[in-house]
Parts: C-alpha cells; sequence; structure tokens
C-alpha cells in the first residue's frame, strides 16, 4: 500500500509531494531519505499528503519517493556531507579568483547520494563558467552545475530570521516569492523609510502582499477621495479614508470634519478620481469647483482662429502632433526604445524568479555552455 507526504527537501527548501510504497507512517519532522528527479536528497516530513494540499500546492504529481527513514548511519553522513560543503566553497571560491570571473558565489549544495555538486552564485552580467566548470569536475570527480540565482534567492538560502522575530518567510513557508511594491506599502498606511520596510534581502519585504488583496478589497467599497456623499449628518466632501475600520473622513458643508463610518453614508453624489491613500481632489477633478459644480473653460474658439492654417500636402497625425518634423528629429524618436524599470540588468536573473530557472548544467565528461539567464 501506497502513501503519499508533503516533504520538504534541498538547499532551496522546496516543498513537493512523495510517495511512500512501504505503508509505513511518518510522523511530522521525520528526516527521511528521498529520490527525486535530481538523485538521493535529504528531506523532512511536513504533513500526509490530502486534496487540499494538492489544491495549494496547483501540483498532483509525485515528485519522487521515500526510500527509508534516516538512520544514525544516514546521519552520520548527512553531516559528513555538509562538512564536505565548506570545503568545496573555499575551493569553488579559489579558483573564480583564479580564473578571474566577476561573480559572487553564495553557497553549496552537495547531494545527499553524491550525484551532483550544485554552485549557487551572483553575477551582474553573464558569466562564461565553462573552465572554472572543467576545473571543478577534475577535482570533486563528479557533475557540477552552476546556477545563477537573484538576490532574493540569496536570502532564502541563507537568511535566518526577520525584524519580527521569526524565521523569515521565503526560508520557511513561501513557494514562490511575488513582486512587491510601493503601491502595497502606501495603501497599507506603512512607514515608507526603507529600511524598516525592506528585508535581509534589501527589497521590500515579501509580508506587505499578505494583506494587500484585502485592503483593495475594503478601499473599493468606500467612497473615494474627493467625492461629495450624504450622511446621516449631512452632506460633505470625502478627505480621507481608514481602510481597515471601513471608515472615512468627511468635512461637511459648515466647516465641520468627522468620522463617517460606511455604513452611515447614505449615497454618493459625486465619485472622485484620487486615489484612495490621498487626499484632496483627484487629476480627474481638474474640470470641478467645489460641491461637485464644473468649473468655467476657456473659449478655444479665439485660439483656433489664431492658428496658421496648414499645408494641404502635409499629413495630420492622429494624435495631434504638429504635421511637421524636421530632419534630425525622427531618427532620434526612432531609435529611443521604450525603457522599463528594472532592477537588475538584462543578462542577470529577475530577482523575483525562482531559483531553479536560471541555472547551467555541466558534468564531468564535457563543460556546457555558460547558464542560460531571463
Amino acid at each position: 500500500m501506497s502513501s503519499r507526504y508533503i516533504i520538504r527537501y534541498g538547499a532551496t527548501r522546496t516543498v513537493a509531494e512523495f510517495t511512500v510504497h512501504d505503508g509505513q507512517l511518518h510522523p511530522r519532522s521525520a528526516q527521511v531519505v528521498v529520490r527525486s528527479e535530481r538523485g538521493m536528497e535529504w528531506g523532512e516530513i511536513l504533513c500526509p499528503s490530502s486534496e487540499s494540499t494538492r489544491k495549494a500546492m496547483g501540483n498532483r504529481d509525485s515528485r519522487g519517493r521515500v526510500i527509508r527513514k534516516a538512520s544514525d548511519d544516514d546521519f552520520r553522513h548527512h553531516d559528513d556531507v555538509r562538512r564536505r560543503e565548506r570545503v568545496e566553497f573555499d575551493g569553488c571560491n579559489e579558483l573564480i579568483t583564479e580564473h578571474k570571473l566577476q561573480m559572487k558565489l553564495v553557497d553549496v549544495e552537495h547531494l545527499f547520494g553524491g550525484e551532483r555538486i550544485i554552485f549557487y552564485y551572483l553575477a551582474e552580467q553573464r558569466v562564461d563558467f565553462r573552465e572554472l566548470v572543467k576545473a571543478l569536475a577534475q577535482r570533486y570527480k563528479t557533475r557540477i552545475e552552476m546556477r545563477q540565482i537573484g538576490v532574493r534567492d540569496e536570502a532564502k538560502l541563507l537568511a535566518d530570521y526577520g525584524d519580527c522575530g521569526k524565521p523569515v518567510c521565503c526560508n520557511t513557508h513561501l513557494r514562490s516569492m511575488p513582486p512587491v511594491s510601493m503601491k502595497m506599502a502606501k495603501l497599507q498606511k506603512a512607514t515608507l523609510d526603507p529600511n524598516k520596510i525592506s528585508g535581509r534581502c534589501g527589497r521590500l519585504k515579501c509580508c506587505l502582499r499578505y494583506e494587500y488583496d484585502t485592503y483593495e478589497q475594503y478601499r473599493r467599497e468606500l467612497p473615494r477621495v474627493g467625492s461629495t456623499v450624504v450622511t446621516r449628518n449631512g452632506q460633505g466632501r470625502v478627505l480621507g479614508q481608514d481602510i481597515l475600520s471601513k471608515k472615512v473622513v468627511v468635512s461637511f458643508e459648515d466647516r465641520r470634519t468627522a468620522i463617517v463610518d460606511l455604513s452611515d453614508i447614505v449615497t454618493v453624489i459625486s465619485k472622485g478620481s484620487g486615489s484612495g491613500s490621498g487626499s484632496g481632489r483627484g487629476k480627474g477633478d481638474s474640470s470641478q469647483g467645489p460641491g461637485g459644480k464644473p468649473d468655467a473653460q476657456p473659449d478655444k474658439r479665439q485660439e483656433q482662429e489664431t492658428k496658421p492654417p496648414v499645408a494641404e500636402s502635409a499629413e495630420q497625425p492622429e494624435n495631434g502632433a504638429p504635421a511637421q518634423q524636421g530632419a534630425n528629429d525622427l531618427p532620434a524618436a526612432v531609435e529611443s526604445p521604450s525603457v522599463e524599470s528594472e532592477e537588475t540588468p538584462e543578462s542577470g536573473p529577475s530577482p523575483e524568479s525562482d531559483a531553479d530557472e536560471n541555472s547551467g548544467d555541466a558534468s564531468s565528461g564535457s563543460p556546457d555552455e555558460p547558464g542560460e539567464t531571463n
């Protein structure tokens, strides 16, 4: 009879489902030896597999099987492997210095069965490590794998505790590291001090995303900043929002300012277009005066009459830009690509990418090409 368990294994603390064929029951936190697609590895039992765990993990396929429960000899061999990793780390650093490679070695993972050694490194640009792989394979007589990672993956490998006093999330329960933006911190009214909202990796803390969906849902239920609302105490204009308590700050027509609960708002007369965390009128309110009345717009007929006529042969662009353009301006406009904001170069890995995406694999027989990067 076979059963399945959720097991955490590997240096990157990967969580996956494994099959047990001997029918034995394994308690939580039991240390086991498993066979994965990489080889024989050391693992830790988290819980029995169920429909809820499969749904949460989004994967129903078994990653491998449990060979046996760890014995005393396995524990001694595991400690010996850890000591080898320290020696291999120092040896790889010496070879990196000898070959003058622009890379920083982060961690080394020696599989329990010795099938391969995985070196995790940071680099700003693509690194040609073929000669390095040859030297490592000749020295350690096993398969060598070079894997380029990002700074968030570095924290996942090396970090211990966060500012909250608990083990960092990326090293415990997080299976993926989704992107985090400053918009999430502003919406939650968190401090914008980078030293207080940055994690061990130097990026924004992953926990800023945990409650973001709830904040966003509550924000949509509240009237926008700049809206004109009718409450049980009269009519006024929304100046601010208290998202978690579902309350808004309203300035009434008699110049009173009060905090009003969402249930006390009878109706919304006009919707402001300002952001939920801002104050005052939004960008879309420039055509309205106080009380929701439109401001007087300037008469554009006189401007149109004073403009010189355009020659019939000139083609008018659809976006309303001037029809004529200098010969020197056109190439500059064509050659200027749109640049997206990225914190890492194109040759390096994305900081939010998983550690398994950017890897180069090399064996002792023949060196491979440098690892592909995103």
